[in-house]
């Protein structure tokens, strides 16, 4: 299964100069339990935003600069090759950003989505979710609290 996963505002607001908006602890748990033992689809910059490869992940990276190596990543020039690089019937998930998600959105199986129940000013944004073609499955709010500046809810979608 192909699986997008996202934290998004309200207004789709993913990031500003290739950085996050906010910072949710629960979010990065689910994230991290999610992704976990899985293939990760990433464009370059979401890749160069992390202080170093996530731990238990096989990191695929697209880019369209050819002298591009990372150590420890598959490389790619395409959507359509990063996804031939992930095992057959194994569950890979696509993390960014904002254009990579573009081209994913075609591919994709199911939606995880964080949203963010606040409005931000951004650069990069994730695409509209077009409910004629994707239907919520799941919707679980977390007021914010101590450790979580917004209210936020995750979410799941899958394809109609």
């Amino acid at each position: 299964m192909i699986i997008m996963i996202a934290a998004a505002a309200e207004n789709n607001a993913l990031g500003k100069d290739n950085n996050l908006l906010w910072h949710l602890p629960d979010d990065f748990k689910r994230f991290k339990q999610l992704t976990s033992g899985h293939h990760i689809i990433m464009g370059r910059k979401t890749f160069e935003s992390f202080p170093k490869p996530l731990p238990n992940r096989t990191h695929i990276v697209i880019t369209k600069q050819k002298d591009y190596h990372p150590e420890g990543c598959i490389v790619v020039g395409s959507m359509e090759e990063a996804l031939s690089k992930v095992p057959p019937n194994e569950d890979t998930y696509i993390i960014g950003g904002g254009q990579i998600y573009e081209l994913g959105m075609a591919f994709a199986d199911k939606l995880d989505i964080t949203k963010v129940h606040a409005r931000f000013e951004a650069d990069t944004f994730f695409p509209e979710i077009n409910l004629h073609l994707w239907k919520m499955t799941e919707n679980e709010f977390h007021p914010k609290d101590e450790r979580h500046q917004y209210d936020f809810s995750f979410q799941t979608f899958v394809r109609k």
